[in-house]
């Protein structure tokens, strides 16, 4: 599984906008129950000796970093670094006007606030904490230096430090989500002050300065709350990764010119199975695991010496017979190398420890069989198409489980002949860029779009049986429809695939 979502704890919409009577501001109104949050600006709906009014309306929302620390410590997600984290606010229609082409503001909110137990957004009656005046009864918003603001206080313009504390999205129809990378605040956050890093407060969003100042409106843009009946609308920090393995076992090729250099590189796994679960070998642990490749036969078993490698991946000189293996997770290992010797057709991988040199090291596992494939560049089919199965699916699923989906994939009109039908299962075929996504079927939502691009956080893993992928079902609302589909990349083109999978979650 390579996302992780975490709902928000509080939040709030604050605002200094006019009451119907247009004569006293809602400033300490609070809507921290609402199902909506709400931003905007509004120029000049009432004059004053000082000019024409500015209103202005912002959304205070917290997620618990807490979870999050947990959730590292015990290897659910990545270590920081190989994680990115992204704040999502859904859009919500509504029958007002809907501001376009302008800019919002996403910063670190620099002070505790409470949420409130207020609910009216027309006329701001609920007097609650927080508000426009206050985080929290009588509590003013106060800048570092302990000066008195409205609207917040946040960690933007001077006040930011550092400046990654501040992020911005531009909104060209103004229906758009906000969907923004705050992952170097989050992982602050995770810090905390004491290990050098901030205090988690949570967000503040609102337009930009140079908006909330126009002489013009943006009014008005809202998302759904956390305490919006639509579950998949709800605001989320999301947790995306790329967890992915290629295990090359089944789709093994020789070393070839034709290839570049990391193409050559093959990788296998190890996969470390007690009573069931994956387990570390406890003399390995998380640190690194030798690999030597044997010559071997039809029969099953290694033979001779340990061959020679060249360098590359985890051969770190040219000729060596170990090949330096990595931990992965917990009880998975791998290691990356390539294969140049064209007259061993049948080869075996023996994991093993480094104590004692040579053939005196201990000896962990000895992989299946491996048969080299050659490339070839003669006999290359540049109109690929596909037929595809889900050969594990079930019409419905625990919302407290997680499911492995194995995908069977095969070349469109494989015709076979009569020995292979009768002798052999039909091998299937190895997509090494494939991706998922997620629907809802009554309303076409992506609940899991396809998560392409520099993350990746959708592609599927492949081994010696096929691709597969592991699916948190508690990323679902429960009762309802969702139809699975897949894209592979064909020739540098992401092909989306016809065949679709409905399953359901109770």
């Amino acid at each position: 599984m390579s996302l992780k979502r975490y709902y928000a704890s509080k939040d709030n919409t604050i605002t200094n906008a006019y009451k119907d009577s247009l004569t006293t501001r809602g400033v300490s109104g609070n809507m921290g129950q609402s199902d909506i949050l709400e931003t905007f600006s509004i120029y000049g709906q009432v004059s004053s000796s000082t000019g024409l009014s500015s209103e202005l309306s912002r959304i205070l929302i917290q997620f618990s970093t807490s979870e999050i620390s947990t959730d590292r410590t015990a290897g659910t997600i990545p270590a920081s670094g190989s994680v990115s984290f992204f704040l999502t606010l859904y859009d919500a229609e509504h029958t007002q006007t809907t501001p376009d082409d302008f800019t919002m503001v996403v910063s670190a909110i620099s002070q505790s606030w409470d949420e409130g137990l207020g609910l009216d957004m027309e006329n701001y009656t609920d007097l609650d904490s927080s508000n426009w005046l206050s985080s929290s009864g009588a509590t003013r918003w106060v800048d570092d230096n302990s000066n008195i603001l409205e609207g917040g206080s946040y960690k933007t313009g001077s006040n930011a430090s550092p400046l990654e504390y501040h992020f911005t999205q531009s909104f060209d129809t103004g229906f758009e989500n906000l969907e923004i990378d705050v992952s170097h605040l989050v992982e602050d956050w995770i810090k905390g002050q004491a290990g050098g890093g901030l205090e988690n407060y949570g967000f503040g969003v609102h337009l930009t300065s140079s908006d909330e100042t126009a002489n013009n409106s943006y009014y008005t843009k809202m998302f759904f709350a956390r305490g919006s009946q639509f579950w998949h609308k709800r605001p989320i920090v999301e947790a995306r990764w790329d967890s992915s393995k290629k295990d090359n076992r089944g789709d093994f090729y020789l070393s070839s010119s034709l290839v570049p250099a990391a193409d050559n590189l093959m990788n296998l796994y190890l996969y470390n199975i007690v009573r069931g679960n994956l387990t570390d070998i406890p003399a390995v642990g998380t640190g690194e695991i030798l690999v030597s490749i044997y010559s071997g036969s039809e029969a099953g078993a290694p033979t001779g010496a340990k061959l020679f490698s060249p360098l590359g991946g985890g051969v770190v000189a040219t000729g060596d017979v170990n090949i330096t293996g990595s931990w992965v997770e917990t009880g998975i290992y791998s290691a990356s190398f390539a294969y140049v010797s064209s007259s061993i057709t049948k080869i075996f991988d023996v994991w093993h420890s480094g104590s004692g040199g040579g053939d005196s090291s201990v000896q962990y596992h000895t992989g299946s069989k491996i048969t080299p494939k050659t490339f070839d560049s003669q006999n290359y089919n540049f109109d690929q198409k596909y037929v595809s199965k889900v050969t594990n699916m079930r019409s419905t699923y625990d919302k407290n489980e997680t499911a492995r989906f194995r995908l069977y994939v095969r070349q469109k009109d494989w015709s076979p002949t009569i020995y292979n039908v009768s002798s052999n299962a039909i091998e299937t075929s190895i997509i090494e860029d494939a991706y998922y996504k997620v629907t809802r079927v009554s309303d076409g939502l992506d609940v899991i779009p396809y998560g392409t691009g520099s993350l990746n956080h959708t592609r599927l893993s492949y081994d010696v049986s096929g691709s597969y992928f592991d699916l948190k079902m508690n990323l679902f609302d429960t009762d309802s429809i969702y139809e699975m589909k897949f894209t592979y990349v064909i020739n540098g083109n992401y092909v989306d695939q016809s065949e679709s999978f409905r399953f359901r979650v109770e």
